[in-house]
């Protein structure tokens, strides 16, 4: 588990102050010190002049009395914890009293080279965990208008994170999370226009932090309609789907790709925003592997229309298209019936958003082509899937493990 973010890796001077004054007593006492009210205090055991020294914390040395006898240096140990003892406790009381009115408002106005994480998505929280397993200490602040106490806890308690509730657009808002002295902030909540104008406003109130603004776009059409604006030129944007969709192909199709003599048929079973990036990325890192790339979805058509609006078509490989649900055997027979099937460069990407049916599918597909390489994808991490894939020689895959995997390190190693 993380240390307390809340001392920013500090030296923790109360707990050495406290031990000081508890020595400085102690000492004096075993050198010789007496006192007025409990003289025979310089004869007494080791634990009771503990006992007494720890009374200081409490009472000062009102119910000791003044110290005397003893060396000089003894006398000034033990007045120097009188004074000491009393102050350090009253104001340690005075500052939980003050954490207790105003928990948020206190964190946060000594924060200094924080990380700050806006949102309370997947992806916020893949984000505030690979940054925990790179650093331990900085200061983390997580944004965050859901009021799920599990949530709050788990944040807190599991990762360290001060959690802070309001609106990232409001200015008061953003000075209380000192943003100008951050380290880094990230945008991540779902809706990708509140994510945009909040860098914009962030922008504007302090000149020259944009390199230091991340923003998640959920949407993809959006995040490629805005790319010549002046929050995209000058911020990092990045969408789950296109770090998922790079992390599958780097980490597990390319080795395919070149195990096998034959240029490689892959099938696209679901052509959502995933299927879309996975192809995008193919085409970017992969494409003179590729023989043909087969698309099946309900609305197939329609998608690669939208797709090839955004992205260029290479016609450097075969592309077929086939409509329909890739539940439906009729489907599996009219693909067979255009492409061989049979050998082992055929590689299976089961990434529509029914994981029940992309596993269900995956098991099927393994008994039909004992040779091909078949991928299923789940949203989050599911241990039930991965342990079925083991079994069964599928490669199963999440959106969130595949995204915290392959976040860029020049954002987590801070």
């Amino acid at each position: 588990m993380p240390g307390n973010p809340y001392d920013d890796g500090k030296f923790p001077w109360r707990t050495a102050g406290a031990l000081f004054f508890l020595l400085s007593a102690i000492i004096g006492f075993e050198m010789g010190v007496s006192v007025s009210e409990r003289p025979y205090i310089v004869d007494a055991s080791l634990l009771t002049k503990i006992y007494y020294s720890l009374s200081l914390f409490v009472i000062g040395g009102v119910d000791l009395g003044t110290p005397n006898g003893g060396p000089l240096f003894a006398q000034a140990l033990v007045w120097l914890a009188y004074f000491g003892a009393p102050v350090l406790a009253a104001s340690t009381l005075i500052m939980a009293l003050l954490q207790a009115l105003s928990p948020q408002r206190w964190y946060l106005r000594r924060l200094k080279d924080h990380v700050v994480i806006v949102g309370d998505c997947d992806i916020a929280l893949s984000t505030l965990r690979a940054i925990r397993k790179h650093n331990s200490k900085i200061p983390v602040v997580m944004v965050s208008d859901n009021h799920d106490r599990l949530l709050i806890d788990e944040m807190k308690q599991n990762y360290g994170a001060i959690v802070a509730v309001g609106d990232i657009s409001h200015d008061y808002f953003l000075e209380q999370l000192r943003v100008s002295a951050a380290r880094k902030i990230f945008l991540l909540e779902d809706n990708s226009l509140r994510s945009y104008e909040a860098a914009a406003g962030l922008m504007a109130r302090v000149p020259g932090i944009s390199d230091r603004v991340v923003i998640h776009c959920a949407s993809l059409r959006f995040m490629r309609s805005m790319e010549n604006t002046a929050v995209a030129k000058r911020c990092e944007i990045f969408n789950t789907y296109h770090l998922a969709a790079s992390g599958l192909v780097r980490s597990h199709m390319l080795q395919q790709f070149e195990e096998t003599k034959s240029k490689d048929v892959v099938i696209l079973a679901g052509f959502g925003r995933f299927g879309q990036t996975v192809l995008e990325e193919l085409q970017r890192s992969a494409l003179g592997e590729l023989d043909t790339v087969i698309i099946i979805d309900r609305d197939a058509h329609r998608r690669v229309l939208v797709a090839d609006e955004q992205m260029e078509f290479s016609g450097r490989y075969r592309r077929e298209l086939f409509e329909g649900d890739i539940a439906h055997p009729e489907v599996w027979e009219r693909v067979t019936q255009s492409v061989d099937l049979s050998g082992d460069n055929i590689v299976f990407v089961l990434g529509t958003g029914r994981e029940e049916e992309n596993l269900r599918m995956g098991l099927w597909l393994r008994q039909k082509h004992p040779e091909a390489m078949v991928i299923a994808r789940t949203s989050a991490e599911s241990r039930f899937a991965r342990q079925v894939g083991e079994e069964h020689n599928i490669v199963s895959v999440s959106i969130t493990q595949l995204v915290e995997d392959n976040l860029p390190s020049q954002w987590t190693n801070l």
